[in-house]
């Protein structure tokens, strides 16, 4: 049992997960025979506490600290902990004595594997563009590069343990700037303080200093990376953003001792006996960032790697600069307002109005308005195009839900498209610009590949409802599973101009496909009563099934015949041959047999790519417990959990289609 004193501590999510142990907080009735390790935080006075009773019991010190790709905001804002350090030893701030992370490195007992992965991770880092935090915005520092030597030198704020304990003071800022200024002569002089500092709201070293010796000050919150990209020379005295510029290759000078000081990659004005060693950048890294901190999905709960926590984080942040800005949302009924904002994020400012074009008055061009997009009218898609504004169109993701939209249950995803929405194949889409026009990383392949994996593995799907019942099937006939669609809705007059519905598909599969075994499955929204699209199939299908899992059926079939279903995708993950009567957003890629064709797609992809674009670049997931953007890969996690948690239908749900089904309009 670990034992702590920090509120704070306590606050951390899945704390016991990342500490390998379970962990109480220390009390007056607490037995000191309970805790076997007392942890603190770092070195800082409030874990004077946890030292003290420590050294008095004789037990082992634990310093915890965030990691080094912390999260996408700030901890003092909430921000959930992706990463987190536990060392036995000492800290890796403190250079006055060995720490946990120090015997790594001087160990230098990575292997090759290890050593190729740190710079595999260094890389998707910079191409990420990932920092301990990832709030700030990532826009350049400079319109254009000129050719001016520029040299960046990075201030802390007062008081910062890292300071002093990296053999460093007060005084050592200063004797930084002067030689930053001494050794690059005409060199233009970037001085890197905090915010809060240009706005008194905390105290720094360098701000007075700075503007004394006529040196540009850099105040604004901006992306590390945004930094380096301007300069050619970085001086730190122990900031961090001394280990990112070596990975963005810039010369280094440290005045103080940080824990990438004294290998020989730096220019170093303090030395360390114990140091003294040469190690490359890549034998730091997978010290540091590999083995020394821990990695949690604080989603979930689950432990992961780095790459886990760098594919959410760079979704999250990709994510909330895309959105970020004046939203209008037009039309939004009482219950989509409940969870519209989420999807947006936090960057977003957005405010409610009415579906009609009365709503545009007085809205510039830099607000962009966002619609349900099968509720859209064409006078309201004209009025907007008329205004000069931005219309996104907004709708259920691919895997959305323990349960049916009909029912009121809340998305994790949703989809948001600027060029038009995804299932209108009369017209370009941002997924299907996507998918036509991405080259798509090798990480992204594999995380497509991983993807499709897990949802076949988990037996994941849009809805997951249905029932896994025993189905007798015949042996020695193809097996045709068509599954029915809600035939008012827009997917099937925009995605499917020939054949428009479930009976005209079942005929033209069977005449197709006269020896087929055919199953019907009609779709779960209509089974609910709540949508239209109810046939008699008796005569042209061998089967119909109402309340099998989607999952199931696709184990067990052939093909797939479909009008524009998702079901035809759910079928290309499991390998199953997909026929397609119209244009469904994974039609025309070579990955289905298409009785239609769309000149816009020229393309061919391949499965992981198609998985890649589809649910990792274009829905929006949401954690419905913190509200906070996620990727698929931790909503598919999430998905699997409520699954396993979701009881049948309840009454609340009984008696709301009860009354929707007699009274409302479908």
């Amino acid at each position: 049992m670990i034992g702590y004193f920090s509120a704070g501590i306590s606050r951390i999510a899945f704390l016991d997960q990342l500490l390998q142990s379970p962990s109480r907080r220390i009390g007056w009735n607490t037995p000191r025979t309970a805790i076997s390790q007392v942890a603190g935080w770092g070195l800082k006075p409030s874990a004077d506490k946890a030292r003290r009773y420590a050294g008095a019991e004789g037990l082992p010190y634990l310093s915890l600290e965030d990691g080094f790709v912390r999260s996408l905001g700030l901890g003092v804002w909430g921000a959930p902990l992706h990463s987190l350090i536990v060392d036995a030893t000492g800290i890796y701030y403190d250079a006055t004595r060995s720490s946990d992370l120090e015997c790594l490195i001087t160990a230098a007992d990575s292997s090759a594997a290890q050593l190729a992965r740190a710079q595999a991770c260094m890389a998707l880092l910079r191409h990420y563009r990932l920092s301990k935090y990832n709030h700030a915005p990532d826009i350049p520092l400079f319109k254009q590069v000129d050719g001016t030597l520029r040299v960046l030198v990075v201030d802390q704020t007062f008081g910062d343990p890292s300071v002093g304990y990296g053999l460093a003071e007060e005084a050592t800022f200063a004797q930084m700037l002067d030689a930053a200024i001494a050794q690059n002569p005409g060199a233009e002089v970037l001085v890197k303080v905090h915010p809060d500092v240009i706005c008194g709201k905390k105290k720094g070293y360098l701000l007075e200093i700075a503007r004394q010796r006529d040196c540009r000050l850099i105040g604004e919150d901006l992306s590390p990376w945004a930094l380096l990209d301007a300069v050619d020379k970085v001086y730190v005295v122990t900031s961090q953003l001394g280990f990112e510029a070596l990975m963005a290759a810039k010369e280094v000078h440290c005045f103080g001792m940080p824990f990438y000081a004294g290998w020989g990659l730096t220019v170093d004005q303090q030395t360390c006996e114990r140091r003294g060693v040469q190690r490359s950048l890549e034998q730091v890294f997978a010290a540091a960032y590999l083995r020394y901190c821990r990695y949690i999905n604080p989603y979930t709960g689950e432990r992961c790697e780095l790459e886990d926590t760098i594919a959410l984080i760079a979704d999250q942040k990709r994510v909330q600069e895309r959105l970020r800005g004046d939203w209008l949302g037009a039309g939004f009924s009482r219950w989509k307002r409940s969870f519209v904002p989420a999807f947006l994020g936090s960057a977003a400012q957005l405010r409610f109005g009415r579906r009609h074009p009365t709503v545009l008055q007085g809205v510039d061009s830099q607000t962009a308005i966002v619609s349900w997009a099968s509720a859209l009218e064409p006078e309201f898609v004209s009025a907007c195009s008329g205004a000069g504004v931005t219309l996104w169109r907004m709708e259920d993701g691919f895997v959305r839900s323990v349960g049916l939209g009909a029912d009121l249950v809340r998305p994790l995803s949703l989809v948001l498209d600027s060029r038009g929405i995804y299932y209108d194949a009369s017209a370009p889409s941002d997924l299907e610009a996507l998918l036509q026009e991405t080259d798509f990383t090798p990480d992204m392949i594999e995380r497509g590949s991983y993807l499709r994996e897990k949802l076949v593995s988990l037996r994941v799907s849009k809805y997951n409802t249905g029932t896994s019942t025993p189905l007798d099937l015949p042996q020695g006939r193809r097996l045709i599973l068509v599954p029915g669609q809600v035939e008012t809705d827009a997917s099937i007059a925009k995605g499917s101009p020939v054949i428009k519905t479930n009976l005209g598909l079942l005929e033209a599969t069977r005449a197709a496909n006269p020896d087929a075994f055919i199953i019907y499955k009609p779709h779960p929204d209509v089974v609910g009563g709540g949508r239209y699209g109810d046939i008699n199939a008796a005569r042209l299908c061998d089967l119909e099934v109402k309340n099998v899992a989607i999952t199931d059926l696709l184990d067990q079939v052939d093909e797939v015949h479909t009008l524009c279903s998702l079901s035809g995708f759910e079928a290309l993950l499991r390998g199953v041959s997909v026929v397609t009567y119209g244009m469904p957003f994974y039609a025309g890629w070579g990955l289905t047999q298409d009785r239609l064709q769309c000149s816009r797609r020229t393309r061919r992809l391949t499965l992981e790519e198609l998985v890649a674009g589809t649910l990792i670049s274009y829905p929006i997931y949401v954690d419905p417990r913190t509200n906070h953007q996620i990727n698929a890969e931790t909503a598919i996690a999430l998905l699997a959990i409520q699954r396993a948690r979701a009881r049948p239908d309840n009454f609340k749900t009984k008696a709301y289609r009860l009354i929707r089904n007699r009274f409302l309009k479908r």
